[in-house]
């Protein structure tokens, strides 16, 4: 794909395509083009061509909410263009809608044969990633019907059966096969001078198991209306900070991205809910770390995320043990996936467990819901889950045994279970990686932070003193524990993990900054580490780095070891401010906001590592998610740790 991709996203539906508006149907790209609903894709080709030929670009797609671009035929200055293209399309409800409005430019009628090409592969995402990866699809047949008014193409395996519908308005006089499995749709227009006409084409995807009847988009400005809509209606009631307009301006796009991110999802009692979904392209689906995180961060001015994840995320908490060494009991769940693959068991990601601390996050969201909103129902509706919660902390996660949480490389499926997932991620600072359990810093913060705010629970809203009294001093064991164990006396910073022998992990890394925004550290070893997070192998001017500059292991590109994530600075921002450090707060805020400000206003889910010193604009991450709900939610963070000076 040589040209930029543009991505629509609306609930669990995103589209991404070029910027013609076309969708080329191209494998192992950072972002792949086509029509997305429910981990599969429901469009793979999307290619107009007038008279034959692909039309040049006088405007290409912009950002925005739908895609528009301005098309014309080929040809020299000496002839201009016959007629202009205007196309327009948006992403709706499983839904992509397409106008297209071809205008003459002469005084005369003219005709032209207007034609898309479209086709519909049903590819699972996990096929589309660049892993160098291929799944098996035994019995997978398409077929394809002629509509009325369209095509539908039709995926079956087994059970398991997906549709994609497309009919136009109005319908095509023909559609043609092209030989390739593809089909096109061909229109011959008579245009009268200077006049105008205005084709409608809609896609609406069906998606293996879903049952909802789907309100079909009249048109890209209807689909545009309801978007505005529902923005307005998610912003409604914050107050955005006056003195410092770039942090307002970047409150205002992350909450407009947080509207968009909103996925469906089920509560316990079977109830309709809207969580934030993890980011677009490759996670527009439940994971709970980042729900809760991303509805932690938006806590003091949206409570609704909040009371929505930590029902949806009740709702597929473990019961019992599985197949997987990661399905325990009392656990959180860590990814939700619906696509084929995942439904035949080729990959685990179904639902899956494998992460170490959704389920002490998931007791910190309860905690800090209910000391916000006063909302003692749902604390009491959801005590047996959270009282399971702490059971696995106990029991399965290894607090009771081995005095702190502990993971183990999930064969088949994350070698890293803590928000630094990647496999290399977790090492020492030699590039080293551990074996066997791990024992992660960030996670024993999140574990204390859990025991505090579920002990306050237990005591003001279930009135159970005793069981409050024993969470208070297992988290107290806890810290005085792991100052002793995590604490590097040659570097005055707490490593980054202990392996399986409780030997240090010796990386210099931002975790340490996760452990003040949960209180972890007593105020002596908290302003210290707070210090050394703003020092220059650190702090890059954009943000503090995953993993100092000047060790072994760091690269300014790697996903964890080196790079500079807006959520990850977030919470660093946030425990500083908890320490008192305020001014260093300030620093990382300013910095994440001038990287916001230079993209529009909008953070990425990362950057690169290099310094402001030598680059004076942010660098990309090669693969970074465009839309992601955590760093949409962490102007808001910012907001709340320093205020908007």
């Amino acid at each position: 794909m040589t040209d930029r991709h543009h991505l629509l996203v609306h609930g669990a539906t995103f589209a991404t395509v070029g910027e013609r508006g076309d969708i080329s149907g191209v494998r192992g790209v950072s972002s792949p083009d086509g029509l997305f609903v429910r981990d599969a894709r429901h469009l793979s080709r999307w290619q107009l061509t007038v008279d034959g030929a692909v039309p040049e670009v006088l405007s290409p797609v912009a950002d925005g909410d739908a895609a528009r671009c301005v098309l014309v035929p080929r040809g020299g200055r000496q002839e201009p263009p016959a007629h202009t293209l205007f196309r327009e399309q948006a992403v709706g409800d499983s839904s992509f809608v397409e106008s297209l409005r071809v205008t003459n430019n002469r005084p005369v009628t003219t005709s032209i044969r207007l034609a898309i090409t479209a086709d519909v592969d049903f590819a699972d995402q996990f096929e589309l990633r660049s892993d160098h990866r291929t799944y098996v699809k035994p019995g997978g047949v398409r077929s394809r019907q002629v509509l009325d008014d369209g095509i539908e193409f039709t995926y079956q395996r087994a059970e398991w059966r997906s549709c994609t519908a497309i009919t136009s308005d109005p319908a095509p006089d023909t559609v043609e096969e092209t030989g390739t499995g593809a089909r096109r749709l061909v229109w011959t227009l008579d245009l009268e001078p200077h006049g105008t006409t205005e084709l409608v084409l809609r896609v609406i995807a069906r998606p293996h198991g879903e049952k909802r009847a789907l309100r079909v988009p009249r048109d890209p400005a209807s689909v545009h209306e309801q978007l505005m809509a529902a923005e307005a209606e998610f912003v409604e009631g914050v107050a955005f900070p006056t003195g410092w307009p770039e942090l307002a301006s970047a409150c205002a796009r992350g909450l407009s991205d947080l509207a968009a991110l909103q996925i469906p999802a089920t509560g316990p009692d079977g109830e309709e809910l809207r969580v934030p979904a993890a980011g677009a392209p490759w996670f527009l689906t439940l994971l709970g770390r980042d729900a809760l995180l991303t509805s932690l961060f938006a806590l003091p001015y949206r409570v609704q995320p909040a009371a929505a994840t930590l029902l949806a995320l009740a709702t597929t908490q473990a019961t019992g043990t599985g197949l997987s060494p990661v399905v325990q009991p009392g656990k959180i769940v860590h990814e939700v996936r619906y696509g084929e693959l995942a439904h035949f068991g080729q990959v685990p990601f179904g639902r899956y467990y494998g992460s170490v601390d959704a389920t002490p996050l998931f007791l910190v969201l309860l905690g800090a819901y209910v000391e916000r909103t006063s909302d003692t129902a749902l604390a009491h509706r959801l005590e047996p889950h959270a009282r399971a919660a702490i059971g696995w902390m106990l029991d399965h996660g290894g607090l009771t045994s081995r005095g702190y949480l502990v993971y183990r490389a999930d064969k088949g499926g994350l070698a890293n279970q803590n928000w630094k997932d990647s496999p290399g991620a977790i090492c020492c600072s030699d590039g080293t990686r551990p074996t066997g359990a791990v024992m992660a810093a960030g996670a024993q913060g999140y574990a204390y932070d859990a025991l505090r705010r579920t002990a306050w629970v237990a005591r003001t809203v279930w009135g159970d003193e005793t069981y409050a009294a024993l969470l208070e001093q297992a988290a107290t064991d806890l810290r005085d524990r792991f100052q002793r164990d995590f604490w590097m006396q040659d570097s005055s910073f707490p490593a980054l993990a202990l392996d399986g022998d409780g030997r240090q992990i010796d990386a210099l890394a931002s975790d340490a900054g996760h452990l003040l925004w949960s209180g972890l550290l007593d105020k002596e070893y908290g302003e210290m580490v707070g210090r050394r997070l703003l020092e220059p192998d650190f702090f890059s001017g954009w943000g503090v780095r995953t993993l100092a500059s000047g060790q072994p292991a760091y690269h300014p590109l790697s996903y964890h070891r080196g790079s500079v994530w807006p959520h990850d600075n977030a919470l660093i921002t946030l425990g500083l401010a908890r320490y008192g450090l305020h001014d260093e707060a300030r620093t990382v805020a300013h910095a994440l906001v001038d990287a916001a400000t230079a993209a529009g206003h909008r953070l990425p889910e990362v950057l690169a590592g290099y310094g402001r010193d030598t680059h004076p604009e942010p660098v990309p991450y090669p693969h970074a998610c465009v839309r992601e709900s955590r760093s949409a939610a962490a102007p808001l963070a910012l907001l709340t740790a320093v205020g908007g000076a």
